[in-house]
């Protein structure tokens, strides 16, 4: 069990240092919002999971899955309620300007 819990937190800190990047490198606030979101989604289930590979079978079993479905539930919402957030106060979307391009000339 404690082979399968590494793999977990193993997961769980990959996600968490691609969520890191995502945060550092993506261009607007939206696309670092979802990176962070579910980057960090993805991370602490990982971990949570891993913990109930390492406790076993009994109350605080119980206890972690609880508290594994509260974070799945109100996670993604309140990544929701910060992304409204910002949209009704004029947090503007990136857009990729793309190069113009050239038409060809027939020669004909």
């Amino acid at each position: 069990m404690t082979i399968v819990a590494g793999v977990f937190f193993g997961l769980g800190a990959i996600f968490s240092i691609m969520g890191n990047i995502g945060v550092l490198l993506f261009p607007d606030a939206y696309t670092r919002l979802q990176a962070s979101a579910t980057c960090s989604t993805t991370s602490v289930l990982s971990f949570l999971i891993g913990c109930m590979f390492i406790t076993g079978w009994g109350p605080m079993f119980g206890r972690l899955l609880a508290i594994t479905l509260f974070f799945f539930v109100t996670s993604p919402i309140s990544a929701h309620i910060i992304a409204r957030f910002a949209w009704k106060n004029g947090v503007t979307a990136w857009r990729k300007i793309s190069p113009p391009v050239k038409k060809e000339q027939s020669h004909g």
